[in-house]
């Protein structure tokens, strides 16, 4: 299989202004520049390396390329490449073209993300804040949701009480739903599932075959990675882009890395990305339909932060309402809408895909719980009520965060997206893991930024989620920048400077 390249203009996008003031080939005084351009490049790349933007074993513009689009000299290019090579951030084998890696001194296993190391109990006595979660507590109405649940279940006990596809009434539940955001829907589209996760796995498992690339956002959800990767697919990382909240995801890139890779399947989620809660707008979900049929890649959809979102305009429909056959697949869930604990989901497709899932289902499982179904039926009658309140409360928990952000660590650069539960915050020093390793000894627990990419991405980024009561965010972000100020010199060695010998 061709290498994946990336395309001169992407890079350069990506790279911004990878000058500094001071930095050039000369200008028309004669002043020499005060660091020579091939190494600030070098230093961009390399940046983009790390925090994901630029992924590992995709090959890098050609120079003849790269120095047309950049507008500097193919010298300035070949000279940039040397240097990354000569510190381990590119490979060259004779005959093809050059490819991104990462040194060996960086510490990772080129398969599984990087963990940050979660400390299983904290100093006595030490109140402990869990940021490694985004999922709220259960609303009011849970419990009385399981009471109509108790009293609507007679009607099936005198069943076996297993069934896969789904109890009728939550199916038209779920239907009624899709129809009223746009997307008409039967309830013999839907078949329900114990939770989003369980959705996908499903999907994964008819629609891939070991080795299979699957196009994934880059970051993303971190259990999607995992699920990929244990049905023995390789996910391929296309980059966000969360300073452009606007247009966030290269769907040029999505395009040519399916092309590339002949990838058959994708995952996204483009409502309310986790862990940057960006958007994508209608305009960019009818490019990704047509993506999908230009390409014949089938893109899976994770809605489960659909209800979630957090600004005043309306929402686009839903991505499948572009869609002309069977290429947009929909998974959903109760779980962030709702509660964690109710592990109901559902998958959103055709029948012939849902013949083939419940082929396969019996393997795993052999339905949801009907109580919980019926639960859930009640709650998606009193979805609205339900939902208001609780966006109105993730607004207010995401201002405190952002308040104490800006008091505690104003250093720190934050994508704010359009909804979901968390934050996507940018360290001013590679040192991602490290902090997610010290922090309990500070009184919070993180999930570091490269639990949420691919081959050691991202440790410039820590997701915050504000699913916590307000007094609890601030003092969790206290007990971060504690643990940050603790956080030797030689933290980030791995990421110091290049030098130009």
């Amino acid at each position: 299989m061709a290498t994946r390249v990336i395309g001169a203009g992407s890079l350069a996008r990506d790279l911004g202004k990878w000058r500094n003031e001071d930095d050039g080939e000369g200008d028309s005084t004669g002043r020499r520049p005060a660091r020579p351009a091939y190494l600030a490049l070098a230093e961009g790349i390399r940046l983009l390396i790390h925090d994901g933007r630029a992924p590992l074993g995709v090959a890098l513009p050609s120079e003849r390329d790269f120095a047309a689009t950049l507008g500097v000299s193919r010298t300035t290019i070949t000279s940039t490449y040397a240097l990354l090579r000569d510190h381990g951030y590119l490979i060259s084998r004779q005959g093809s073209r050059s490819t991104v890696a990462l040194p060996r001194d960086v510490q990772h296993d080129g398969i599984k993300p990087a963990r940050s190391i979660l400390a299983t109990m904290g100093s006595p006595g030490l109140p402990t804040i869990d940021m490694t979660y985004a999922a709220m507590a259960a609303p009011l109405e849970m419990q009385e949701a399981y009471s109509t649940a108790l009293e609507g279940i007679p009607a099936y006990l005198g069943t076996h009480g297993m069934d896969p596809v789904g109890v009728l009434a939550l199916r038209e539940a779920i239907a009624r739903r899709y129809t009223a955001r746009g997307l008409p829907t039967d309830p013999d589209q839907i078949l329900v599932t114990l939770g989003a996760q369980h959705g996908l796995r499903l999907l994964l498992n008819v629609l891939t075959a070991p080795a299979a690339r699957v196009l994934i956002e880059h970051p993303t959800y971190p259990n999607a990675i995992e699920a990929i990767r244990d049905v023995g697919a390789r996910p391929v990382p296309v980059p966000l882009r969360p300073e452009d909240p606007a247009g966030g995801w290269d769907l040029d890139g999505i395009r040519s890395a399916a092309r590339q890779t002949a990838a058959t399947l994708a995952y996204l989620v483009p409502d309310y990305n986790n862990p940057t809660g960006l958007l994508l707008g209608a305009d960019g979900r009818a490019e990704l339909a047509a993506i999908a049929r230009e390409t014949r890649m089938t893109i899976v959809i994770d809605e489960s932060m659909a209800d979630l979102g957090l600004g005043t305009a309306a929402p686009p429909p839903p991505v499948a309402t572009f869609a002309k056959s069977a290429e947009i697949v929909t998974i959903g869930s109760a779980s962030k809408s709702f509660w964690g604990g109710l592990r109901v989901g559902w998958i959103r497709t055709n029948q012939t895909l849902i013949a083939k899932l419940l082929g396969i289902r019996s393997t795993v499982d052999l339905g949801t719980p009907v109580m919980d179904q019926l639960a859930t039926v009640h709650l998606l009658e009193h979805a609205e009520v339900i939902l208001d309140r609780r966006r109105d409360q993730l607004r207010s928990q995401r201002a405190a965060l952002l308040d104490s952000l800006a008091e505690e660590l104003p250093d720190w650069g934050v994508t704010v997206g359009s909804g979901g539960m968390s934050v996507w915050a940018q360290l001013p020093r590679s040192v991602s893991t490290a902090l997610a390793a010290t922090a309990p000894n500070h009184g919070v627990l993180l999930a570091a930024g490269p639990r949420f990419g691919v081959q050691g991405a991202f440790e410039r980024f820590l997701r915050l989620p504000f699913t916590h009561p307000e007094p609890e965010l601030r003092l969790a972000v206290k007990a971060i920048a504690s643990a940050y100020d603790a956080l030797t010199p030689r933290a980030a060695d791995p990421l110091t400077p290049l030098t130009c010998y």
